[in-house]
């Protein structure tokens, strides 16, 4: 740790700790417990599509968890949402879920769908008439919102297919920069509904050039949708900046998309996962209430979002401050509601593991010798376990060391000096005696030359 991480750990934790050390009993930090989701106040957070998505796909795990309770009041809470709009498949889709478990109130409705059905085919009819006229007069401005309506029209009704061709033909028809970046942002929510991130992506970027059109919101926006993006194509790194960099201009702007505690926990976990000591450094001066002047001074809006979710901040905190058994203890006690999450869950596993590695490495880094007995205690974990990890991480180039294991001892293997010193000045030498024959060459050759042009001419 070099003096100026020693400042910023100081300035934190009032003392500095010894790598892998134990706990402060005098700081008051919140307890993770292990209870199950609030799945009501998990709801709240959220709205629009996507907080049927999060229901349906916490009742979906919960079922697998055999946790019967949570998955039927997931399913209450979506049939009650569903009911408030016009998507029938879903709504039936929600009912032949539930079976009958909740009651008669919780049935399936068929009166209410064919009402639903009935009214959005006379719908339908009004929005292809309109934008047939529309079309026929070739008024651009109304032939974009025409079809916007329409794509607004399918979306509502789940035709998500639909609804993308739609938002994507009023690109033709627009003529203004407001007009491009609300195509793109229609387009961006739509594609993250059909998980197809690769269009997120693409819309993100063209949205982004037009800079004049950009407010911090939409601003925000984009970063958001970009992490997300960024997040499913396991590009952790490039995630986390985004999620960092995301303005607390955002606020609950976005949460048909994402709530502001999402982007704290999915640009925590990236970040443990992907970046390097003095970019975490980074990471953590957002913790503080000081104002530093560097490369990520903009990164302090993160601050905003971490004060929603305490838990990450400590977790950051702890692996910062290299307590490593207190942070993967809060790791483990999030788990569980961490796989309940729609787009995290594919990636939980990969990112705790990719912590862990981190930690077994920067733990090792600064000594010669380490105790297998006493790194285990660290890590709360038992030596034949700790030896299968670091002997993947040795295999894998990860960490440059040995062990031995009569004695349990894990020795570093520094680079021999020396040796290396004398590499590269016999490698110099050779490049300098190449470097001279080609020369001496290229020298002979224009002699030669200019030997053969004098004997022409005499």
């Amino acid at each position: 740790m070099d003096a100026d991480d020693e400042t910023t750990a100081a300035m934190i934790d009032d003392e500095i700790y010894a790598n892998g050390g134990g706990e402060d009993e005098k700081r008051n930090r919140p307890i993770i417990s292990g209870e199950p989701l609030d799945v009501e106040a998990y709801a709240s957070l959220y709205g629009g599509r996507t907080k049927i998505s999060r229901l349906l796909f916490v009742a979906e795990q919960s079922r697998g968890c055999r946790n019967e309770a949570m998955e039927l009041e997931a399913l209450r809470m979506a049939y009650d949402e569903v009911k408030k709009g016009e998507n029938t498949q879903w709504f039936r889709d929600v009912a032949q879920k539930i079976d009958g478990r909740l009651g008669p109130e919780y049935q399936m409705d068929l009166a209410w769908c064919e009402s639903v059905d009935r009214r959005a085919e006379q719908k339908r009819e009004k929005l292809e008439n309109e934008l047939n006229a529309y079309r026929t007069n070739l008024i651009k401005e109304s032939i974009r919102m025409g079809y916007n309506d329409f794509g607004d029209f399918h979306y509502s009704h789940g035709q998500l297919g639909d609804a993308f061709k739609n938002y994507v033909r009023t690109r033709d028809y627009c003529t203004t920069s407001k007009h491009i970046v609300h195509m793109c942002m229609s387009s961006i929510l739509v594609s993250i509904e059909m998980g197809q991130f690769t269009h997120v992506a693409s819309y993100v970027s063209k949205a982004e050039q037009t800079q004049e059109a950009l407010d911090p919101i939409i601003v925000a926006k984009l970063r958001c949708a970009a992490g997300l993006a960024n997040l499913e194509a396991k590009k952790y790194k490039l995630a986390a900046r985004k999620f960092l960099d995301t303005g607390h201009e955002l606020g609950n702007n976005y949460n048909e998309v994402i709530a502001p505690q999402d982007i704290a926990t999915y640009g925590g976990l990236c970040a443990l996962a992907s970046f390097d000591r003095a970019e975490l450094k980074a990471c953590i001066l957002i913790l503080l209430s000081f104002v530093f002047w560097n490369k990520v001074i903009d990164n302090l809006n993160f601050r905003n979002f971490l004060e929603l979710v305490p838990e990450i901040r400590e977790v950051i905190n702890d692996f910062y401050s290299s307590r490593y058994a207190s942070c993967l203890d809060y790791l483990g006690n999030l788990k569980a509601n961490l796989l309940l999450d729609i787009h995290l869950h594919d990636h939980l596993e990969t990112l705790y593991d990719q912590i862990r590695n981190k930690a077994l490495i920067q733990y090792t880094h600064p000594f010669v010798s380490v105790d297998l007995n006493m790194m285990a205690n660290a890590f709360k974990t038992d030596v034949a376990g700790l030896e299968k990890e670091l002997e993947a991480l040795i295999t894998d180039n990860q960490v440059q060391a040995r062990i031995d294991s009569h004695n349990k001892i894990l020795y570093a293997r520094h680079a021999d000096q020396r040796n290396a010193t004398f590499q590269r000045a016999l490698q110099t030498g050779n490049e300098f005696d190449r470097d001279v024959k080609s020369m001496l060459l290229r020298v002979n050759l224009f002699k030669r030359e200019s030997n053969q042009k004098q004997s022409k001419k005499s």
